[in-house]
């Protein structure tokens, strides 16, 4: 794949992508915005952000969510998938900050990963959202990436991995953000897979669509 040819596939994508807030956004807290990219997992941002809304209302500060009772945060949780299991890695998660890391989220990649419920892709969402140079692979973004021809894996390591030896430095950040909009904004896959097909056909001179 041609690196200028990915770059412009990638600004048609921002273009597709509807005005769509996602789970990670607009917090006023850091961690605020971990715990929503926790809870986002395996679950549709439009449902996981009236969910964190609630959460947040019912416990409004750190200390307050490390001493809640797992049940008081599983009813205000319930409407995410698997919300038991999160509920009691949100729990331990909000213990550690307040004990380790005197309430704040630390920004350490491998920090991060020890976590309970923040694995690489939850990690790296949250790095790139705070504005380092991290690429979150998620289902989204694995799926464009093959449907685009940007990497022929299948692992989100390798593909992590192939992103980075395709696109400049400074557009890593953005690379989840601009592929999950698109997908958030168009949900049906037969719509969803023409726009990737005429995308992917396309060769460099994609003005007139953007």
């Amino acid at each position: 794949m041609n690196r200028e040819k990915a770059i412009r596939q990638l600004e048609v994508l921002r273009y597709f992508g509807k005005d769509v807030r996602l789970a990670a956004d607009g917090w006023d807290s850091d961690w605020k915005t971990l715990i929503a990219i926790l809870m986002s997992a395996r679950t549709r941002d439009k449902k996981t952000i009236p969910t964190a809304e609630k959460l947040f209302s019912e416990f409004s500060d750190l200390t307050m969510l490390a001493n809640a009772n797992i049940k008081s945060i599983m009813a205000a949780i319930r409407d995410v998938n698997y919300y038991k299991t999160k509920a009691r890695n949100i729990s331990k998660l909000a213990k550690i900050l307040v004990e380790k890391y005197n309430g704040n989220v630390p920004f350490e990649f491998d920090r991060l990963v020890e976590l309970p419920g923040i694995g690489r892709k939850s990690a790296n969402v949250f790095l790139a959202v705070k504005g380092f140079s991290n690429i979150g692979v998620d289902t989204h973004l694995s799926y464009v990436s093959r449907k685009l021809g940007w990497t022929k894996n299948h692992k989100p390591e390798k593909i992590e991995e192939d992103l980075k030896n395709l696109f400049p430095k400074n557009l890593w950040r953005e690379l989840n953000w601009i592929v999950v909009r698109f997908g958030q904004s168009y949900t049906n896959k037969k719509e969803k897979d023409r726009i990737l097909r005429e995308i992917r056909c396309l060769e460099c001179d994609l003005d007139y669509m953007v």
